[in-house]
Order: C-alpha cells, then sequence, then structure tokens
C-alpha cells in the first residue's frame, strides 16, 4: 500500500513539474510583457527555464526581449537590470531607443552572469539634435577601452574643433577634453550604482558611428 501511495505521489510531482513547463514560461513572459510596455512597443518576450518551477523564485536560464521604439532613461537601465540578476543570459534589442536626450538605434545589449555589452548605433542628426551647438562627431581613435571622438561646435559665431576622450572612471563613463587642463572639465555622462563600465569603442557607419560597450552588472 505505502509503495502504491508513494507511486501515486510520483505520477502527481511529475505532472504538476510538466504542467509547470507548459505554463509557468508563458505567464512570466506576459506579465514582463505588461512592464516593458509602460515604455514603448514591444515585440516579443520569451522566457526560458528548467525546471520551470524556478520561475517562482524569479530565477530563469535565458530571456530574449525584442523592442520597437524605446523609452528609458539611463538612470532606469541599473534598476531594469537589477531585476534580472538571477537571469542566466538575457538578450534585448530595440530598433529605436530613446535614452534621455540621446536616442540610439539598432540597439542590442547582452547580459551573461554579470557581464554586459552593448552596441547600437549614433546617427549625426540624432547628436545635433541633442546638441544643437554641435556640427558633427566622429571617432578618431579607440583602444584599451577608451574612445577619442572629434567634434566640431559653434557657438556665437565662432567654430572650433576638440577632441575629446570617453574613458570608464571608477565604474562611471567620463568625458575629458583633450586640451590643456581638460580634466578640470571632466564630465560623467554616465553613472549608475548597478552598472560598472569596463570600457567603449566605436567606428565610423554610414550618416554617424556605431558605439559598444561592455560593463558589468553588481
Amino acid at each position: 500500500m505505502r509503495r502504491l501511495a508513494a507511486a501515486g505521489l510520483a505520477v502527481v510531482v511529475v505532472m504538476v513539474l510538466v504542467v509547470a513547463q507548459l505554463v509557468l514560461p508563458g505567464i512570466a513572459a506576459h506579465r514582463l510583457r505588461d512592464q516593458l510596455a509602460q515604455n514603448g512597443q514591444v515585440r516579443s518576450v520569451q522566457v526560458h527555464a528548467f525546471p520551470a518551477i524556478e520561475l517562482l523564485w524569479h530565477r530563469a536560464a535565458r530571456v530574449s526581449i525584442s523592442l520597437g521604439d524605446y523609452r528609458l532613461a539611463p538612470s532606469g537601465l541599473g534598476a531594469k537590470l537589477g531585476q534580472s540578476a538571477d537571469v542566466g543570459s538575457l538578450t534585448a534589442s530595440a530598433a529605436e531607443l530613446q535614452t534621455g536626450l540621446l536616442t540610439l538605434r539598432d540597439a542590442t545589449l547582452v547580459k551573461h552572469g554579470d557581464e554586459l555589452s552593448a552596441h547600437a548605433t549614433v546617427t549625426e542628426a540624432d547628436l545635433r539634435s541633442a546638441l544643437p551647438i554641435l556640427d558633427s562627431v566622429t571617432p578618431v581613435a579607440s583602444g584599451g577601452g577608451r574612445l577619442t571622438l572629434r567634434g566640431t561646435a559653434s557657438l556665437f559665431g565662432v567654430t572650433a574643433t576638440v577632441n575629446a576622450t570617453v574613458s570608464p572612471e571608477n565604474g562611471n563613463l567620463v568625458v575629458s577634453p583633450n586640451v590643456p587642463f581638460g580634466g578640470l572639465a571632466t564630465t560623467t555622462v554616465f553613472s549608475d550604482p548597478h552598472i560598472s563600465v569596463q570600457g567603449v569603442a566605436a567606428s565610423p557607419a554610414p550618416g554617424g558611428f556605431s558605439v559598444s560597450g561592455t560593463a558589468r552588472l553588481h
């Protein structure tokens, strides 16, 4: 009798796990889609977990997200990624990502464990829209996790060309003009307590340039 009861219990457990494997990923994907839809167009969300019962503890093996036009303030990026701390692998893409003043196109973010890598295209038109005093910005050097940009700016009828170095500093992303005492004009362009920037790079692209970066989530 005990063996029969144990066998029956085992069957029930297996059935519960099978149903959970079929149902829970869809429920998790639906909830995530609803959260993301508050900030823009969501094309698809896929959640993978085995066993799916781990989703009850917000753990997933792999999450894939595809977005259309999306709005996300830089200050909110770390919080969003912090929620994915228990996701083994995360891939997110956006056709157009509006981050404050700047618009990124064909943006992709990949997370493996705590390691982050990102890639996007920045057009000169979007740069001029964000900073009207800029006439052009071009990457002229990239290496060692640092990026040198050459920009032409016009102000009060005066046009000048200056180089600036974009680099990680204490986990933040800073821009420093390559001029005497330029360090005094260093500006932090990205800072988030959840993200430590490791390096940036860029290369010319039609109508602008492609930019990539690496970081660590903590």
